[in-house]
C-alpha cells in the first residue's frame, strides 16, 4: 500500500511567478511515482518570506500533520520548508514526533551522519545567504534614502509617489486627517474622540479602512509630518519574524534629512505633540527574564550513564544565596529532584555554556578547518551525484530500446504488416512519456548548492557575531546543530560534536569529543574572566 505523501511549494518574490510553484509540484509529483507515494495533498504560498513561519498553507500543513493525514511531506529544496534554522528544527521535530518524514527532491539525504552534517550546512547556507541579500538590498534602499526617495511600501498617510521622481509629494485629502490628528491632540482630546471624528468625517487610513489606536499613534510620532526624511528608523524582526514599529534603532543606524520631503505639520507643532506624548507615556512595568538555557535538551548526566546505563537531561537550577540573595544559575541531574538517586555535584551555567562555546568555534568555526569541511561535504555532494549520473545512464539506455522498439513497430505497420502490433504500440508510447519523464527528473538532481569557503566563512562569522551580540536565540540554534551532546561526570566534562572533522583513527569517524576537567574548566574561565 502506498504511503500518503503531501507537497509544500513556496515562492518568495513578487518577481518569481506562478510557474516557479507548477514546477516545484510536478518535480514532487514525479518523485512520489518514483517512489510509490500517494500524493493526497498540496499546499503552497505565493510570495511568502521561509525566515517566517507566518505562512498561511505552510501552518494550515502542520496543523493537518497533528491530525495523522500524511505520512511524508515532500518539498523541492530544504529551503522552500524553511531558512530560519530555528524553524527547521521546530517543525521537524514536530513532524517527526508524528512519524513524518521531510523528502527533498534535489537533495537526496538520508539519516547517515554525513547527511545530518550535510543538511545542517545546507540550511546554514540558505540563511546565510537570505541575509547577504537582505543586506544587499539595504545598500541599494540607503541609496535611495540619501536622495530622499521612495524605498518601498504604502506611504504614509497624507502622501503619494511621484511615478517619475520616486519622492514623496503631498496627498491634500488626506492630509487634511493628519492635520486634524494633531490639532485636536493638543486642543486635549483623548485618542477614542479623535478617532470618532475622524470616522465620523469619513476619512481612511492609507490602506482604506476605519482609523484605530495604533494608526493614530503611529501618524503623531512620525517624523515625516514636519518634513524630515526618515529611513532605516524602525528595529529589525526578532527571532519569531516579528517587527515592533515603536521600537527605533540607534540614531547612527537611522538617516534623517532635514528638508527632505513636504511637511504636512509645522515643526513647532510637532515638537509640541512629542513633549505631550513623552508625558503621557506609561513607565512600563518590571519584567523579570525568564532563564535561557543554551544547553537545554543536550546536557546529560554522565554518572547515572556510568551506573544505571542511561543519561538523564540535566535541568536549569536557579537559587539564591547569602544576605544579600545573590542568583546562582546551574545545571543539575534531574535525578537529584525526581529519586534521589544521584549525587553528582550541580554545575554553574556561566562555566559550562562558555566552554561549549569556546570549544565550538575552537574545532569547528575556524579558518584551518573550512578547507577540510569543503573538501568533505562537496565530496559528499558529488557521490550523491554520481549514483543520479549512473541512474540517469540507465535511463538513457532503456529510452533508447523503447525508442527501437517503437520506431520497428511504425515501420511494420506502414509496410501494412503487423496490425495487431498497435495495442504493443500503445504501451511503448506509455512506458517512453514515463522514461522520459523519470530522466527528466533525474537529470533535475544533478543540480546542486556547491559548498564554497566563502559560504563556510560567512556561516561563522555569523555564530562569532551572534556570541559577541549575546544573542542568545541564535546562539542556541547553532549550538543545537553542531552539538550532540554534553556528558558531565563527576570530575570531567566530555563534549560531544557532529563533524566530519576530527579524530579520524576513531572508529567513529563522525563524532569526536572535547574532554576538560572540572578543575581545569574553573581555572581556565575565572582565569578569562
Amino acid at each position: 500500500m502506498a504511503r500518503r505523501a503531501v507537497i509544500y511549494a513556496r515562492f518568495s518574490s513578487d518577481n518569481q511567478r506562478d510557474e516557479s510553484i507548477d514546477a516545484q509540484i510536478r518535480a514532487a509529483e514525479d518523485y512520489a511515482r518514483r517512489n510509490n507515494l500517494q500524493i493526497v495533498e498540496v499546499y503552497k504560498d505565493k510570495a511568502k518570506s521561509a525566515t517566517t513561519d507566518r505562512r498561511p498553507d505552510f501552518q494550515r500543513m502542520i496543523e493537518d500533520s497533528e491530525k495523522g493525514l500524511f505520512d511524508v511531506l515532500i518539498v523541492h529544496k530544504l529551503d522552500r520548508f524553511s531558512r530560519d534554522k530555528y524553524d527547521n528544527a521546530y517543525y521537524k521535530r514536530r513532524l517527526r514526533k508524528r512519524g513524518i518524514s521531510v523528502v527533498s527532491v534535489l537533495e537526496n539525504l538520508d539519516d547517515s551522519p554525513e547527511s545530518i552534517m550535510m543538511e545542517s550546512v545546507l540550511e546554514g547556507m540558505a540563511m546565510y545567504y537570505s541575509r547577504n541579500l537582505a543586506r544587499e538590498v539595504m545598500k541599494g534602499m540607503r541609496e535611495n534614502a540619501y536622495q530622499c526617495k521612495h524605498t518601498g511600501g504604502l506611504p504614509p498617510l497624507g502622501y503619494d509617489v511621484d511615478h517619475e521622481t520616486k519622492q514623496y509629494v503631498i496627498n491634500e485629502q488626506e492630509a487634511q486627517a493628519v492635520r486634524l490628528m494633531f490639532q485636536m491632540y493638543l486642543d486635549g482630546c483623548g485618542y477614542d474622540r479623535i478617532i470618532n471624528e475622524l470616522n465620523a468625517r469619513r476619512y481612511k487610513t492609507k490602506k482604506g479602512k476605519p482609523f484605530g489606536k495604533n494608526s493614530i499613534h503611529d501618524i503623531l510620532a512620525n517624523e515625516k509630518y514636519s518634513g524630515v526624511y526618515v529611513f532605516n528608523r524602525a528595529k529589525a524582526k526578532d527571532a519569531e519574524g516579528r517587527r515592533n514599529n515603536h521600537g527605533a534603532k540607534q540614531d547612527d543606524d537611522i538617516i534623517r534629512v532635514p528638508g527632505g520631503m513636504p511637511a504636512i505639520i509645522d515643526p513647532d507643532m510637532f515638537s509640541q505633540a512629542q513633549k505631550k506624548m513623552q508625558t503621557n507615556k506609561r513607565q512600563p512595568g518590571a519584567y523579570k527574564a525568564k532563564e535561557v538555557y543554551l544547553l537545554s535538551g543536550l546536557i546529560v548526566c554522565g554518572e547515572c550513564l556510568t551506573k544505571r546505563g542511561r543519561s538523564p537531561a540535566m535541568m536549569g537550577n536557579v537559587k539564591y544565596s547569602g544576605r544579600n540573595k545573590i542568583k546562582h544559575v546551574s545545571y543539575r541531574c534531574g535525578n537529584r529532584e525526581r529519586t534521589k538517586g544521584c549525587d553528582n555535584k550541580e554545575l554553574r551555567r556561566e562555566y559550562i555554556e562558555a566552554y561549549v562555546l569556546q570549544e565550538l568555534e575552537r574545532q569547528i568555526f575556524n579558518d584551518k578547518a573550512i578547507p577540510y569541511l569543503v573538501q568533505k561535504l562537496n565530496e559528499y555532494q558529488d557521490s550523491l551525484c554520481s549514483g543520479h549520473e549512473s541512474e540517469a545512464g540507465r535511463l538513457k539506455s532503456l529510452l533508447s530500446e523503447v525508442e527501437k522498439q517503437i520506431a520497428n513497430i511504425v515501420e511494420a505497420v506502414a509496410k501494412g504488416h503487423g496490425m495487431a502490433l498497435l495495442a504493443k504500440l500503445g504501451e511503448l508510447e506509455e512506458e517512453k512519456a514515463k522514461t522520459e519523464a523519470a530522466l527528466l527528473s533525474i537529470q533535475s538532481r544533478h543540480t546542486r548548492t556547491p559548498v564554497t569557503e566563502e559560504g563556510l566563512k560567512g556561516l561563522f562569522g555569523m555564530f562569532r557575531q551572534f556570541v559577541t551580540e549575546r544573542n542568545i536565540p541564535e546562539v542556541k540554534k547553532f549550538i543545537g546543530n553542531y552539538v550532540e551532546k554534553v556528558i558531565v561526570y563527576r570530575d570531567h566534562v566530555e563534549v560531544v560534536f557532529f563533524l566530519l572533522y576530527g579524530q579520524e583513527k576513531q572508529a567513529d569517524a563522525y563524532h569526536f569529543s572535547a574532554e576538560i576537567s572540572r578543575r581545569k574548566l574553573l581555572r581556565l574561565l575565572l582565569k578569562a574572566a
